[in-house]
């Protein structure tokens, strides 16, 4: 199974700008959660904290098409290194707002342009492997790789910014999501040879290349029906392991969920497969909804850990199809762009899937909440069926 990743880890610098990458993505998993532990530290208060971190994130989700754009028309070496020192600057301004007991609007507005700012390495790294390899079968073991990199940059970013902020300094773990962050996008960006060329908008008729919204739409849906069902699943979790009294279960509950997808992620990576990345988002959206309906029918933690385990074997080749077929549409002009898209999608479905799950676990309970990422797996699943059918050619599928 391994052969197809060291056949593209062995190409000339995609092992360095992997891993580069992997380390300026550790801020996903680390800003928002250090800005609550930080603030809350701070001032007594999980609400600020939340609001606060709020900002971050929907300052993030807002500016993350715009910043695709840029990095499509003017390239990666000239935009990530400013966006990175504002990313930096405003976290640090952050930091040091909350610790001065300054106003609070000037920690929102510092939280704002951090999130604005933060460098959309996940959307370049994959923008960069669609530059370097052409086989699409090269290309689907790549999207694979990156979807197990997020995958361990959101089970390790947690661990390591709580661990820093309540054992060291409530400071801490934000400096550590800051240093990663600046650091990593810095050596990602020198590294030149293998970013994709800029695509600057033509002088005469300043015209780019069309976007495929008949595809790129749909894709959006499904992503931010995908977000809503994880924003879901994590809060209900966590309801589910406290009401049966076992609370310090809900991490390695979790854990479960991704380390199911991180193993089908792998396995993906190395099938090469018969049916196009359109049809696997298809099956791929509704295997997680159906992943969901059974998990409001569990009451013990080990059975809901096996649960688990076996749903988050959707998630990975569902996100990786939905990229691949990102990549196979749209114009590489417009690449980092039309990434950012979707990635947009899943993060502005996060805070509505928790929410609305937090409504029905007060009003209901844990268990009846999961049905909340259920729908939201319907949705995406719906929102599916309108991709264009598939008229990519079809190799046969094999393991190498």
């Amino acid at each position: 199974m391994l052969t197809s990743y060291r056949r593209i880890l062995g190409l000339p610098g995609t092992l360095l700008f992997s891993a580069t990458g992997m380390v300026a993505r550790m801020p996903m998993a680390m800003a928002s959660l250090g800005i609550v532990l930080l603030v809350s530290a701070a001032t007594g208060s999980y609400g600020l904290a939340g609001s606060v971190s709020a900002a971050y994130l929907v300052a993030n989700g807002a500016f993350a098409i715009a910043q695709g754009r840029l990095l499509d028309r003017h390239g990666q070496a000239r935009v990530l290194p400013v966006a990175t020192a504002v990313f930096g600057s405003a976290l640090a301004l952050l930091m040091w707002s909350v610790q001065a007991e300054w106003p609070m609007g000037i920690s929102y507005v510092a939280a704002a342009i951090s999130g604005a700012a933060f460098p959309a390495v996940g959307s370049c790294v994959r923008a960069r492997w669609s530059h370097v390899l052409r086989s699409p079968d090269e290309l689907q073991t790549a999207f694979a790789l990156e979807a197990v990199v997020d995958e361990s940059v959101f089970m390790l970013g947690p661990i390591l910014v709580t661990v820093l902020a309540t054992a060291w300094h409530p400071v801490a773990g934000l400096t550590a999501a800051l240093l990663t962050g600046v650091v990593g996008t810095l050596f990602f960006a020198a590294q030149r040879a293998t970013a994709p060329p800029a695509h600057p908008r033509q002088e005469t008729t300043g015209r780019r290349p069309g976007m495929p919204w008949a595809t790129v739409v749909p894709l959006a849906l499904v992503s931010a029906a995908l977000g809503t069902l994880f924003g879901a699943a994590e809060v209900t979790t966590v309801a589910f392991a406290e009401e049966l009294g076992s609370k310090g279960y809900a991490g390695p509950l979790l854990a479960l969920w991704a380390l199911g997808s991180l193993i089908a992620g792998l396995v993906t990576g190395a099938v090469h497969w018969r049916r196009g990345p359109d049809h696997r988002v298809r099956w791929g959206s509704l295997g997680m909804m159906t992943a969901m309906l059974p998990l409001g029918l569990i009451g013990s933690v080990p059975v809901m850990g096996a649960a688990l385990f076996v749903a988050g074997f959707a998630i990975a080749p569902t996100l990786i199809a939905t990229m691949s077929l990102t990549e196979k549409t749209v114009p590489h002009a417009r690449l980092t762009e039309g990434m950012a898209i979707i990635h947009t999608g899943i993060v502005a479905g996060v805070a509505p899937g928790a929410t609305l799950a937090g409504v029905v676990i007060d009003t209901y309970g844990a268990s009846p909440a999961y049905l909340v990422a259920a729908g939201a797996g319907l949705v995406s699943a719906l929102a599916a069926q309108a991709i264009p059918r598939s008229r990519f050619p079809e190799p046969v599928e094999s393991l190498t």
